[in-house]
């Protein structure tokens, strides 16, 4: 009997350690649990919070260039009309050729022009003899006036014979002198140094002297050329006179001409909200053309100082314009902002921000004032407990 009672004994303690270890165990396992979901839940909620990437403001002013279709044209053109009219006698020079001041380019034949001149010499001839004789017949009267061969009067109607005679003489020779200089426009020649770009006549044409119709001859100096530029009216302030620009053109890819703005009108077009600018370029070699279409970039000055952010870091709501910030404590701070010029990527802050303020670059949608953010590459709060809720 002393066996079995001790086997019982025996029996009951090791239920009773089977269940203080269980309950042991339970209890250790419930704890365990409850600590993993108390991690668990501040590691949903530090996941909750909006992890963004800050950065300060870029102060290095960046050079900015914009692109603008041009027309190229000749620096000085001279369209020349005939001032006598007649027939085309000869042409000495073609499109395409290079002239020189007072190169012939063509000679006229004016027969009417010829024709007058001729009757101008008579005239003057006339006037002249008929002054001759208004000289001596004063002269006679007023040798005899004293003698009263001669009356005051008579002596008075011969001084102004001749001297309307004198001025006959005067009106005849200017008339010569007239046709004689048109006499000389029997010859076109050109007025300056440059590129003959239009003939419009031939051999045995009539022309009319005058403007009316189109020229005889369009001589162009192609040594310098024009470039005529519409500057949007906000970029009209940075476009100053003496602003460097190159200039592109499709016959040359690749290519390019350096000009200069030389001239502004000073004026906006209220059609197109644009200013006419006048840009010079150097065309020595011949290597551009009058008249061809252009690409012209405009290299604008540097600022000294500026305040750029990435264009991403841009919040437009109905307030307006904003960019977000981050404080010491990790919250969001909405500064409204203006834009002084847009650069593409980037964008340069006119006012609304300091130099040491963190920007996001990327703000999430809905973002206000005060909310937490986690700055990227910070160290996190909490750490996602996995190996515990397993």
């Amino acid at each position: 009997m002393r066996p079995q009672a001790v086997s019982r004994r025996g029996l009951w303690i090791a239920a009773v350690t089977v269940g203080a270890v269980a309950a042991i165990l339970v209890v250790i396992g419930l704890t365990t649990r409850h600590d993993a979901d108390a991690r668990l839940s501040e590691w949903t909620e530090a996941q909750a919070v909006p992890v963004v990437a800050v950065a300060l403001p870029d102060t290095t002013g960046q050079r900015m260039t914009f692109e603008l279709p041009g027309r190229l044209e000749a620096y000085s053109q001279a369209q020349i009309y005939a001032r006598v009219s007649g027939y085309i006698k000869d042409w000495k020079a073609d499109i395409g050729a290079v002239v020189k001041a007072g190169d012939v380019l063509a000679e006229i034949d004016a027969p009417d022009l010829d024709q007058q001149i001729m009757q101008a010499e008579a005239q003057l001839a006339s006037a002249k003899a008929n002054a001759t004789l208004a000289e001596a017949t004063l002269q006679r009267g007023q040798q005899l006036i004293n003698s009263g061969a001669v009356s005051k009067q008579d002596l008075d109607q011969r001084s102004a014979d001749q001297a309307n005679r004198a001025g006959l003489v005067k009106s005849a020779q200017a008339n010569l002198d007239r046709l004689r200089v048109l006499e000389q426009y029997k010859r076109i020649v050109a007025p300056f140094d440059g590129l003959v770009t239009v003939r419009n006549t031939d051999l045995g044409a009539l022309i009319n002297a005058g403007a009316g119709g189109a020229p005889l001859f369009v001589v162009s100096d192609t040594s310098k050329l024009r470039a005529y530029v519409n500057v949007p009216e906000n970029h009209v302030a940075n476009v100053r006179i003496g602003t460097r620009a190159h200039i592109t053109v499709p016959e040359y890819p690749g290519r390019q001409f350096p000009a200069t703005v030389e001239a502004s009108s000073q004026a906006v077009d209220p059609a197109s909200g644009t200013t006419r600018m006048l840009l010079v370029v150097d065309n020595a070699k011949g290597e551009l053309m009058s008249g061809a279409f252009a690409n012209v970039t405009f290299d604008l000055p540097q600022p000294e100082t500026a305040l750029n952010v990435p264009a991403s870091a841009l919040i437009f709501d109905h307030s307006g314009l904003h960019v977000a910030t981050v404080d010491n404590d990790n919250r969001i701070v909405l500064k409204q902002v203006t834009i002084a010029r847009d650069l593409g990527k980037d964008v340069e802050i006119g006012s609304g921000l300091a130099t040491d303020d963190h920007v996001v670059e990327s703000p999430p949608d809905g973002i206000a004032t005060g909310d937490q953010v986690r700055i990227a590459g910070a160290p996190a709060s909490a750490n996602a407990p996995v190996a515990a809720a397993k």
